[in-house]
């Protein structure tokens, strides 16, 4: 299920003005074939908001006093039944719009990579603390998905030139 607050609605009209608005019906698609892709099973619900509302939420739940792009709230599972809630994301309209148009893409795509991004966390990988597997993951299902470079790619160090002008991992 995707929700847009009815504040973030209103900003996604302003939005609009020569730009394409959101559509609803391709990202309920897309939330399905991503959440498949990464093997959750269960609901997921979110919330398209504006940044004060994920600033509040960021506040509350990750004691962080400031606006993110995507948060993630897993669900917890009871042993030996079937998740019906995998959890809950929630997507600041305004910040997809910024990096949209950094990267030179559509909200709309901005917004299926905070999706896939959020989904990846609610599967139990994190980009903070793993050594790399969440950045493999999300690069190979971005090609599945046929989205740009995601969050994780954006936020990595450029890869250093040697002498003959060719690119070296920042690694040794």
């Amino acid at each position: 299920m995707i929700l847009i607050e009815p504040t973030a609605a209103s900003n996604q009209s302003e939005l609009k003005a020569g730009k394409a608005a959101l559509k609803m019906q391709e990202l309920r698609a897309f939330l399905t074939k991503a959440k498949s892709a990464v093997g959750l099973r269960g609901e997921v619900s979110v919330l398209l908001a504006t940044d004060a509302t994920v600033r509040a939420l960021n506040r509350n739940f990750r004691k962080k006093d400031k606006p993110t792009d995507v948060l993630s709230f897993p669900v917890d599972e009871f042993p030996g039944d079937a998740p019906k809630q995998a959890g809950d994301l929630a997507i600041s309209i305004e910040t997809a719009q910024k990096q949209a148009d950094e990267h030179g893409h559509l909200l709309q795509i901005e917004v299926k990579i905070l999706m896939l991004h959020g989904l990846l966390h609610l599967a139990g990988y994190d980009h903070e603390t793993d050594k790399g597997q969440m950045a493999q993951k999300e690069s190979a299902l971005r090609k599945q998905l046929d989205l740009p470079v995601g969050l994780i790619q954006r936020s990595a160090p450029p890869a250093r030139k040697n002498a003959a002008g060719k690119a070296r991992s920042g690694r040794r």
